[in-house]
């Protein structure tokens, strides 16, 4: 047991010592270092689910509204929404988004756009390098489905 806690203890020093190392200079330099690694500097959204609801009138399908926060400069992995029917409504700032096969386009505070289930959302983005921009969210989607399934790393 003593074995396995230092074996974990090296391996999480190691960790953070390499994440350090990796780390910005001006990260480094702060002690500031993110303690989880990511593959990309570039932040990414939160998606923060406002309220949930089976549909009484139709047998196996929940409506979902979220809450999408994307700090200045972030982008989200593409992905999907499954067998979904999405409405995105822009709240705050500028989002650009690509769905495939459709041009890419640019939504400000007030606009917004619909994915059909099934679509695959290449591209959502904050075009801002210094403001955040946020989403309402609205899903309806199958009772029980992930609202949102990452591509697989590349």
């Amino acid at each position: 047991m003593i074995g396995i806690r230092l074996a974990c203890g090296f391996l999480a020093a190691g960790m953070v010592a390499t994440a350090t190392a990796c780390a910005p200079a001006a990260q480094r330099a702060t002690g500031r270092v993110a303690a989880v690694a990511t593959i990309s500097n570039q932040p990414s959204e939160t998606l923060s689910p406002l309220f949930e609801q089976r549909l009484p009138n139709v047998k196996g399908k929940t409506f979902t509204s979220a809450i999408v926060d994307f700090p200045p400069n972030a982008r989200a992995v593409p992905h999907r929404h499954g067998a979904a029917f999405v409405y995105a409504y822009v709240l705050q700032g500028t989002v650009r988004s690509r769905l495939a096969g459709k041009p890419v386009r640019t939504y400000h505070q007030g606009q917004n756009w619909v994915e059909q289930p099934g679509a695959h959302h290449l591209l959502t983005e904050n075009t801002s390098p210094t403001k955040p921009a946020k989403l309402l969210v609205i899903f309806i989607s199958n009772t029980g489905d992930k609202l949102k399934v990452n591509d697989p790393p590349r």
